[in-house]
């Protein structure tokens, strides 16, 4: 019996990742220093390796229809939103982390968006060159489409 207990907290450890929990909508708009509703028009993407994982690094074209939160963005502005995800690409077992954003949007979506600029973005504070980062892990609201 403790042969087997040993297996399955083994297993469970292995499989277990340290996901971000994903933060409720009045702690998202908290955090937030924008939040904005627009239709994404395009999303942009670029794939790097650092270290022993691999990124897709993403930036989303936002054309805003709705301003909630901040002075930054303005109805019809376009917006960057930039948001990642990661994998791990070596060989062995992956440390505890995370693997970034989640929900991530497609292009004629309409989205909330939750953003930081130039401030704490749920996952760093090292968010300082200008640029609208979305807040992490789960800072994209879909709006469902009209069924027709």
């Amino acid at each position: 019996m403790t042969g087997m207990r040993y297996v399955a907290i083994l297993l469970l450890v292995i499989v277990a990742r340290a996901e971000k929990a994903p933060m409720s909508p009045a702690a998202l708009k908290k955090v937030a220093t924008q939040v904005v509703v627009g239709d994404v028009v395009a999303i942009y993407t670029r794939e790097t390796k650092e270290g022993r994982w691999k990124y897709t690094r993403y930036c989303a074209e936002v054309k805003v229809t709705a301003v909630e939160k901040g002075t930054d963005a303005k109805v019809g502005d376009l917006v960057y939103a930039r948001y990642w995800q990661r994998r791990w690409a070596s060989l062995g077992v992956p440390p505890p982390s995370t693997s970034g954003h989640r929900g991530l949007p497609a292009e004629g979506d309409t989205l909330r968006i939750y953003l930081a600029r130039n401030a704490y973005d749920g996952f760093t504070k090292d968010n300082n060159d200008g640029g609208f980062n979305v807040i992490g892990a789960n800072g994209f609201e879909r709006f469902k489409k009209p069924t027709k």
